[in-house]
């Protein structure tokens, strides 16, 4: 204050260079800079307004001259922050790039013009990778700009830092990372940039909202600590191994996303049991942002059951991975879910994806929708269209060719997108109203067709020698003897028999498998294995939702259930034995049969069945998702009905149009009148 009471006037001093201008009426409350900028008008705006404006902003800041501070004032002055500001003065610190540039026209225009939101070290970045246009229906990789980096890694990994700090806050907004948990890593450098990678992780237990560049670690591919914050008595965060279960497992990853999103979570409890290992999702069009999806294909997202602590969830993780290598995420029951992608942007991209449609598939299950169920009606198909191409129509496809072993058929799933999006109308025979007697293949009909391959064959290869080693030496002299048979009966130029093999089990067992040989000794052994594990609770046999809820309508409406499988009859009645939802054998009542029968192909088998039934062969309704054994089934008089399930062999056009599919063992199910 000045000795009088009165405030001091600040007086502007022009830059030396300005032009003359005519004199406006002052404005309250506005800077220097601000005041001097001519009204705009269409005819005089010009986009070298905004890097002038900002250019010379040290020039005008040096310019202002204000009444300097005497001494014995107190420090309520023009000079303080706080106060004297609507005459005019700026104080130094804060320069008119800082203070003008949110609020005026210039200001805006450079922000949203120019300048990205994002911490960044790329110039740009796309989710339509090289090689891929904005109209291909799925895109795998995505494409990044320049780099805007000088060289330095310094200002790389501060660059880095900042972003992880970012990305946090922003994931503690959206809900993902509240009370300290969840957490970001980013991987840089790399062979292709020929120089080690670098991994910055977010701290442990720190509040995500504040986060700091500061606080963030800076790790080789090892885990040593390359550079640590500055902020101390910090710890990595409890996601690091499984980041780096990640890392070492997806070459392409180079950021991972941990969250504890509330959807996430929620989908892993749409299943009411909590067995399942997996959640379905299709016909969303938001499936294209998580990456090796379309609109129409069906996302299969693991799910791992959650531990103590998250480094024991690491071999679940890595197995689930390998499992589901075209999903970019996995999530963990009752936790959160982890996700990655080429780049921070698409890892960011595919976890606001993947939440969107979790929240779906939950809000669709309140509507008593299944979000893994193809839509009947609603989606556009192009057979719907009538085309005139003038000329004839395309030779139909020819009948899927298997081979029949004595074994399950142990087949690898398959893309069959197609088939679950199937609209051809077929009348679907309704029991107890068509038939009495349901006769059911068990791969991809009642079980999902890898379960065998991906984990009743893994199971023998990973506990053989624990196996071999505690049997008998009598056990061991017959079931040799019974391998040698198998191989010995190959053909002369089988690949087996051109192999040097000791003549162990092991070596020959494992010679079998990696050929896919289906031979009785094989079988045998592969048994005996199974039942150990079942008993052990180490194998648990796979069912669809849906099969036990047919199970108890075709109990409720005295409909007989019987099996029909490859597997062997022993293998069959362990499966059913031992599945997720307990022991389910009493509803088939020993009405199994296996390749004793028959062959699957032929259809004198299926007329050996219904023989066995005490029924006519029309009188008994077939379900498979083999074509081949479709036809055999409709040749011997039965009414067959193709089972599409994901990962099924995809069917011929020919197929779908001739037969009922279902998608669900209850569309098999209806009223008795």
């Amino acid at each position: 204050m000045s000795t009088n009471g009165s405030k001091k006037r600040v007086s502007i001093q022009a830059p030396a260079d300005a032009p003359t201008r005519s004199k406006a009426p002052p404005r309250r409350s506005m800077g220097p800079r601000q005041q001097s900028l001519p009204a705009f008008t269409p005819d005089n705006y010009s986009s070298d307004e905004d890097d002038k404006f900002f250019h010379d902003h040290e020039k005008n800041a040096a310019a202002l001259t204000t009444t300097t501070k005497k001494k014995g004032d107190d420090d309520n002055e023009e000079t303080t922050p706080g106060s004297g500001w609507t005459n005019g003065q700026v104080p130094p610190q804060f320069t008119p790039t800082m203070t003008l540039h949110p609020y005026t026209r210039s200001g805006r225009l450079m922000l949203y013009s120019h300048h990205r939101r994002w911490i960044n070290f790329q110039s740009s970045w796309s989710r339509i990778g090289k090689g891929t246009t904005e109209l291909d229906a799925v895109h795998k990789e995505s494409s990044s700009g320049q780099s805007i980096m000088t060289g330095c890694l310094i200002d790389e990994a501060k660059t880095v830092r900042a972003l992880v700090a970012q990305l946090c806050e922003c994931f503690y907004k959206h809900g993902w990372a509240t009370g300290t948990g969840g957490g970001v890593s980013i991987r840089v450098g790399g062979p292709s940039e020929n120089r080690p990678y670098r991994i910055f992780v977010a701290p442990s237990g720190v509040q995500k909202e504040d986060m700091v560049g500061d606080d963030v670690f800076e790790l080789d591919m090892e885990r040593n600590v390359v550079a640590p914050p500055k902020t101390p008595m910090l710890r990595q965060s409890a996601c690091t191994p499984l980041w780096y279960v990640v890392y070492k497992r997806v070459p392409s990853a180079m950021c991972v996303i941990h969250t504890h999103s509330m959807y996430a979570q929620l989908a892993t409890l749409l299943d009411p049991t909590e067995k399942s290992d997996v959640i379905r999702i299709t016909h969303l069009e938001m499936l294209k942002g998580v990456g090796n999806h379309s609109y129409d294909s069906v996302l299969e997202v693991p799910i791992i059951d959650n531990r103590p602590t998250e480094d024991l969830l690491a071999e679940q993780l890595d197995a689930a991975i390998l499992k589901y290598p075209k999903c970019n995420a996995v999530l963990v029951r009752r936790h959160g879910i982890y996700a990655w992608g080429d780049s921070w942007e698409q890892a960011k991209a595919q976890c606001e994806s993947f939440d969107y449609l979790f929240e779906t598939a939950v809000k669709m299950k309140g509507m008593g929708l299944d979000s893994g169920v193809v839509p009947v009606s609603g989606t556009y198909r192009d057979e719907d269209v009538e085309m005139d191409d003038g000329g004839s129509n395309s030779p139909p496809a020819k009948r899927q060719k298997t081979e029949e072993g004595p074994a399950f058929n142990g087949s690898s799933a398959t893309n069959n997108d197609a088939d679950l999006e199937c609209s051809d109308k077929t009348d679907v025979p309704i029991v107890p109203r068509d038939s009495k007697v349901l006769l059911l293949d068990i791969e991809g009909t009642t079980t999902s067709i890898s379960f065998v391959k991906d984990v009743l064959f893994p199971y023998v290869l990973k506990n053989l020698e624990s196996y071999v080693d505690k049997m008998t030496d009598e056990m061991k002299k017959s079931t040799l003897a019974e391998l040698i048979a198998d191989v010995e009966a190959l053909d002369a130029n089988h690949v087996v028999k051109q192999m040097n093999l000791q003549h162990t089990i092991i070596d020959i067992v494992k010679a079998l498998m990696g050929s896919d040989v289906k031979a009785t000794g094989l079988k045998s052994l592969q048994g005996k294995m199974w039942k150990s594990g079942y008993a052990s609770g180490e194998l648990v046999g796979h069912i669809y939702s849906d099969f036990l809820p047919m199970l108890d309508w075709c109990k409720a409406n005295d409909v007989k259930v019987c099996i029909y499988s490859s597997g062997s009859i022993a293998a069959q009645k362990l499966l059913f034995k031992h599945t997720e939802k307990g022991d389910i054998t009493e509803y088939f009542g020993g009405r199994h049969f296996d390749t004793t029968s028959g062959s699957k192909k032929e259809a004198a088998s299926y007329q050996t069945i219904a023989s066995a039934l005490g029924v006519k062969p029309e009188e008994v309704v077939f379900v498979s998702d083999l074509e081949a054994e479709i036809y055999a089934a409709r040749d011997a008089g039965m009414r067959a009905v193709v089972s599409v399930r994901p990962g099924n062999a995809p069917l011929s056009v020919e197929t779908k149009k001739e037969f009922p599919i279902v998608r669900s063992l209850l569309q098999l199910c209806g009223n008795a009148n």
